[in-house]
C-alpha cells in the first residue's frame, strides 16, 4: 500500500517538478535559438521542444520578450560559469584576461553558437527597452571583469587608459567572434586567436 505524502514531502515535490520543467522549458530555448535562430523563438516552438503545453510555458514566460529576456539569462549565466573557472584556474591576471577573452570568441561550434544567439538577441531587443536594459546590465558586468583583470595585469596604469584597453579588447573580440560565426573560413579559430595575441601584446598585456 502506498503510504500518503505529508505535507512537506508535498511541497519538496512540487519545488522538484516545478525545477524540472523550468529546466526543460530553458534547455528547450536554448536548442531552438542555437539551432534555428532567434525569429523561430515562439511560445509554440518552445512547447513542442519541451514537450510540454503552451500554457505551462506561458505561466513561466507570458509572452515573447519574457522567452527573450530568458534566453539573454541562460547565455549571460553560462558565459559567467565559464569565465569564473578559467579566471579561478589562471596562474596569472594576465593568463586570465587571455583566458576570459578568448573563450567569448567563436572559437568552438558551442562559442559560435553562442555568438549567433547574442547577435539574435541583439537584433530582437531593436525597440524594446527593457531586453536593451537587460543587454546594458550584462554587458557592463562583462567590462567591469576586463578593467579588474586589466588592471591587475598593469597596475601602473590610470583609468582611462584602462577603460581604453577594455574597449578595445571587448570590441575587437566580439567583432570578431560575430566575423567568424558567419564566415568561420575566413575568420577560424587561429586567425582570432592570433588576432588576440598580437592585440595583448600591441596593448603591452601579453
Amino acid at each position: 500500500m502506498l503510504r500518503k505524502l505529508g505535507k512537506r514531502e508535498r511541497t519538496i515535490a512540487r519545488r522538484a517538478d516545478h525545477e524540472a520543467q523550468q529546466e526543460r522549458i530553458s534547455k528547450a530555448v536554448w536548442s531552438i535559438l542555437a539551432g534555428k535562430g532567434i525569429e523561430h523563438l515562439t511560445i509554440r516552438a518552445v512547447a513542442a521542444e519541451a514537450g510540454c503545453t503552451t500554457g505551462l510555458v506561458m505561466h513561466r514566460f507570458p509572452g515573447r520578450s519574457a522567452l527573450l529576456a530568458h534566453a539573454r539569462d541562460l547565455l549571460h549565466a553560462r558565459t559567467r560559469e565559464r569565465v569564473e573557472r578559467l579566471e579561478a584556474e589562471a596562474e596569472t591576471p594576465k593568463a586570465a584576461l587571455r583566458a576570459i577573452l578568448a573563450q567569448g570568441m567563436a572559437l568552438t561550434e558551442d562559442s559560435t553558437q553562442e555568438a549567433l544567439v547574442w547577435m539574435g538577441f541583439l537584433a530582437a531587443s531593436v525597440g524594446d527597452e527593457d531586453l536593451i536594459e537587460l543587454h546594458r546590465k550584462n554587458n557592463r558586468a562583462w567590462r567591469e571583469r576586463v578593467a579588474r583583470l586589466v588592471a591587475a595585469s598593469a597596475p601602473g596604469w590610470d583609468e582611462p587608459r584602462v577603460t581604453t584597453a577594455v574597449f578595445t579588447l571587448v570590441g575587437a573580440t566580439e567583432g570578431a567572434a560575430q566575423l567568424a560565426s558567419f564566415d568561420p573560413q575566413a575568420y577560424g579559430a587561429e586567425a582570432q586567436e592570433a588576432m588576440l595575441d598580437s592585440l595583448l601584446e600591441a596593448l603591452g598585456l601579453a
